[in-house]
């Protein structure tokens, strides 16, 4: 296989070509007082920073991000509505519930009927566990069938070191997370459920004459633009939040796991998100459906193929390196031969910055190419003999 430059955003200089310089993309990052926390960028998906971000850990109310995002595709299905009235059962009354005592609570009461809207504000503002037994008993008819959702949700998200026990985080043997895991299901909040994720920035709530404050305190900073996401403690736990915050076009999401303090984890998530914002960028330099590449077909009814990418492709780098950014691809094959199917993967695009292959991404068909009739393939047939000859002449 060879490997075919077709466009480079800029020519390195001939000394910078023969001086490998050091990874560009490790970079120091501040001290962060936590057990664990990870930093990364929702477009791109590029992790920034981490630390200890696969240990297992109790997620405490980090577990509602979970339960918001069942209810956001429950009504994204259509198979609920914010309108929906919910008679309140007794395993959702908190004061008569012991496993409830001295937790976050919306204060609910058995039959009463309360709007699927307010609930999901208890559960995603307040915090409250009675709000998820609630409303977990309505989309799934038990606690029990809609942990199983939760679950398989985590698994579909590729959540690999988090297991839910039960639908709020209180401490539970056997119910686990990890701070990489929170930063991916915080990405799949906004990117899959962003009604739901938009609930996320309100900063308070009344429910029965009760004036209820989102305990994310990094909402009232006026030095970082949070919108989200959630905010966790238990004994077991420490003190965690998981923020996400934009800057222009640029979104960053931090999970900071196992905090000594609300403080500490609201001042340790701000240095982190302040840090990346300041160090890093975000390009998109390929567009979905736009060609990147032309390449001759053999055999077909067209004689090239229109390739690129079937997303829009996000990369972070240091800023003030775009300039340094080099694009080539490779096919997997020597040629491309007729039919080509729209959509189908026939190489890899390739960017590098200052030497180092710092992302991949698939190299598609965007026009598809059908075969050829029969005087097209003999005369392609004959061409190829020729060159084949002609080569070996060459050499």
């Amino acid at each position: 296989m060879t490997l075919i430059s077709l466009v480079e955003i800029v020519i390195l200089n001939l000394l910078h070509a023969h001086k490998m310089s050091p990874n560009p993309m490790i970079l120091d990052v501040p001290q962060i007082n936590a057990a664990a926390y990870i930093l990364i960028d929702y477009n791109s998906g590029k992790v920034l920073a981490e630390y200890h971000a696969d240990s297992r850990r109790s997620p405490a109310s980090l577990t509602k991000m979970m339960t918001s995002y069942v209810i956001g595709k429950a009504i994204k299905a259509k198979k609920i509505t914010e309108q929906d009235v919910v008679t309140i059962g007794k395993d959702a009354w908190g004061t008569n519930n012991p496993i409830f005592k001295g937790s976050s609570l919306m204060f609910l009461k058995p039959i009463d009927h309360v709007p699927v809207s307010l609930l999901m504000r208890g559960i995603n503002l307040q915090s409250g566990n009675d709000a998820c037994v609630a409303m977990a008993d309505y989309v799934s008819g038990s606690q029990e069938a809609f942990i199983d959702l939760m679950n398989n949700y985590a698994m579909s998200l590729h959540l690999y070191n988090t297991h839910f026990r039960n639908v709020h985080g209180l401490d539970c043997k056997g119910q686990y997370t990890s701070a990489r895991d929170m930063a991916l299901l915080g990405q799949a909040l906004i990117r899959d459920v962003p009604k739901e994720y938009s609930i996320y920035k309100e900063k308070e709530f009344t429910f029965n004459n009760i004036h209820q404050i989102n305990r994310n305190g990094l909402l009232w900073d006026i030095d970082i633009n949070i919108d989200g996401i959630k905010t966790g403690h238990t004994k077991s736990a420490g003190f965690n939040l998981v923020a996400s915050a934009t800057q222009g076009k640029m979104r960053l999401i931090s999970a900071v796991l196992g905090g000594k303090n609300a403080k500490e984890r609201e001042t340790e998530s701000k240095k982190l998100l302040t840090w990346g914002f300041h160090v890093f960028e975000t390009i998109r330099p390929l567009h979905e459906g736009c060609t990147f590449a032309l390449e001759p077909v053999w055999f077909g009814k067209n004689h090239n193929s229109k390739l690129g990418v079937n997303k829009d492709v996000y990369i972070t780098i240091p800023r003030g390196r775009t300039k340094y950014l080099k694009a080539s691809y490779q096919l997997n094959t020597d040629k491309l031969y007729a039919p080509l199917k729209k959509s189908e993967v026939v190489g890899t695009i390739h960017f590098l910055l200052d030497g180092y292959n710092i992302k991949e991404t698939p190299l598609v068909v965007l026009n598809q190419i059908q075969k050829g009739n029969c005087f097209i393939i003999i005369a392609d047939y004959i061409k190829i003999f020729f060159k084949k000859i002609v080569r070996f002449i060459e050499n």
